[in-house]
């Protein structure tokens, strides 16, 4: 086994929980690149090197599992959610899911993404600070609701969102973990408070949801171009479609994975430019002429590099683990049944051997060159690989340089933002808190 961070459990929890890139830092400076952490559900063994990170993505499915690991979404993703199911169920599951993301179905997106932006911008205020996370939330939720849900304007629209909001409300700061690990483990407690009250408003949203997936059901239109039409047409290789109870969880797990993921990128992007004036104007440059087309935008190749530095250096979700289903050898060492192992995202991204200058922020790293999968893991890796990852990309490109195009900011304070835990991700502490400089001039 590999050697244990020397702290007690409990210390290593609160650690894990409130200062998770120290207690990381410190494990490796320690440890080196491979140790373990003593959380209170299981031991995670944490690899950041290539050799195990390859093989761990490169594992069969009855090798390694991922559904217990990712057992802590259950309360809202459901049972039936593609992230909790493994084996032939996962793959089937997948099989149904990935035509909707494809990266090819992106251009019908484009327009309506950088619609809900800019009616998103000409909303900000003036002459003061504020956050900018709250803004790129509402940006994420609006798109998914739009292009994921199919959610109509109009009344449809305004009381699906303002249920989700309160469901996510509920469950993203750093202390609603505790409770939803405990459901994790012991999902008969459901119906106890506290958890009572932290998933009333789940069920709230889940009755909007199930309404909504009658009426589309009902409906003889199949020309709709958002996820849940296809979804509703998709059938597996038995000719079964999904039930609603597997739509349901396929649209909250596409909520859970691409809202507020994508929204604390966007915030982590410009907490990033902003401290770097060379690369904000150049970017700047870039965009202008091309923020009015989503498809131009999308094919810049400096604000490809910009999303990718973003993501390697400000990863929102930490880690990805699995289950080892058998015994297996990972970096030389031997591992039992049962032993919970992770692709550590953020120390693998901060891997000197692979990126000269780890900690400094230069997009120009990749111009011209293509991700290694086993060194750049921001969506995960292998036949697990984040199925929206390609929607999340296009979505950030779209919306920075929307955003880029329409006004000019500066940070209210020239200081880097702290990387702090909000629920399961990492945020820029405060939320990048910045004021409009100048606003571009409207279009005749």
């Amino acid at each position: 086994m590999p050697p244990t961070a020397a702290l007690p459990m409990p210390v290593q929890a609160l650690l894990w929980m409130g200062r998770p890139v120290e207690f990381m830092q410190r494990c490796r400076k320690r440890y080196g690149p491979t140790f373990v952490v003593k959380l209170p559900v299981f031991r995670l063994v944490s690899f950041s090197t290539p050799e195990p990170i390859r093989q761990i993505f490169a594992a069969k499915g009855d090798e390694m599992h991922a559904g217990g690991v990712n057992r802590i979404l259950r309360a809202i993703v459901g049972s039936s959610s593609v992230l909790l199911l493994d084996g032939p169920e996962h793959m089937r599951q997948r099989k149904l899911l990935l035509p909707s993301f494809h990266g090819e179905r992106m251009r019908h997106y484009g327009a309506t993404m950088a619609e809900i932006t800019r009616r998103s911008v000409a909303s900000w205020p003036e002459g003061r600070a504020f956050a900018l996370h709250p803004y790129t939330q509402d940006i994420t939720l609006q798109i998914i609701l739009r292009t994921v849900f199919g959610a109509e304007e109009g009344a449809q629209l305004a009381e699906l969102s303002d249920a989700l909001k309160r469901m996510l409300a509920a469950g993203e700061h750093r202390i609603a973990l505790a409770p939803i690990l405990y459901l994790s483990e012991h999902p008969e407690a459901e119906r106890r408070l506290p958890w009572r009250w932290l998933l009333r408003n789940r069920d709230r949203t889940d009755a909007i949801l199930y309404r909504q997936i009658a009426a589309r059901r009902a409906e003889r239109d199949t020309g709709r171009p958002d996820v849940l039409a296809m979804l509703l047409q998709a059938r597996d290789e038995a000719g079964e479609a999904l039930t609603d109870v597997e739509l349901r969880d396929e649209l909250m797990t596409a909520l859970a994975a691409g809202h507020e993921t994508t929204a604390t990128s966007l915030a982590w992007a410009f907490e990033r430019l902003l401290l770097h004036p060379q690369t904000y104007e150049r970017l700047r440059e870039e965009v202008r002429g091309a923020a009015a087309e989503p498809e131009k935008l999308a094919a810049l190749p400096y604000l490809d590099a910009v999303v990718k530095e973003v993501m390697r250096l400000r990863p929102v979700v930490p880690l990805v683990g699995r289950v080892l289903q058998q015994p297996f050898t990972l970096d030389g060492y031997d591992l039992p049944t049962g032993t919970a192992v992770a692709a550590n995202i953020f120390l693998a991204h901060r891997n000197p051997d692979v990126y000269p200058e780890p900690d400094a922020f230069r997009p120009e790293r990749w111009l011209g060159v293509q991700p290694d999968p086993t060194s750049y893991l921001p969506f995960g890796g292998g036949i697990r690989r984040c199925i929206g990852a390609a929607f999340a990309t296009y979505e950030m490109k779209i919306v920075l340089g929307t955003i880029l195009g329409a006004c000019d900011l500066e940070l209210e304070a020239q200081v880097p933002a702290r990387i702090v835990r909000r629920a399961i991700t990492f945020w820029p502490e405060g939320g990048t808190r910045v004021r409009i400089r100048r606003r571009a001039a409207a279009a005749p």
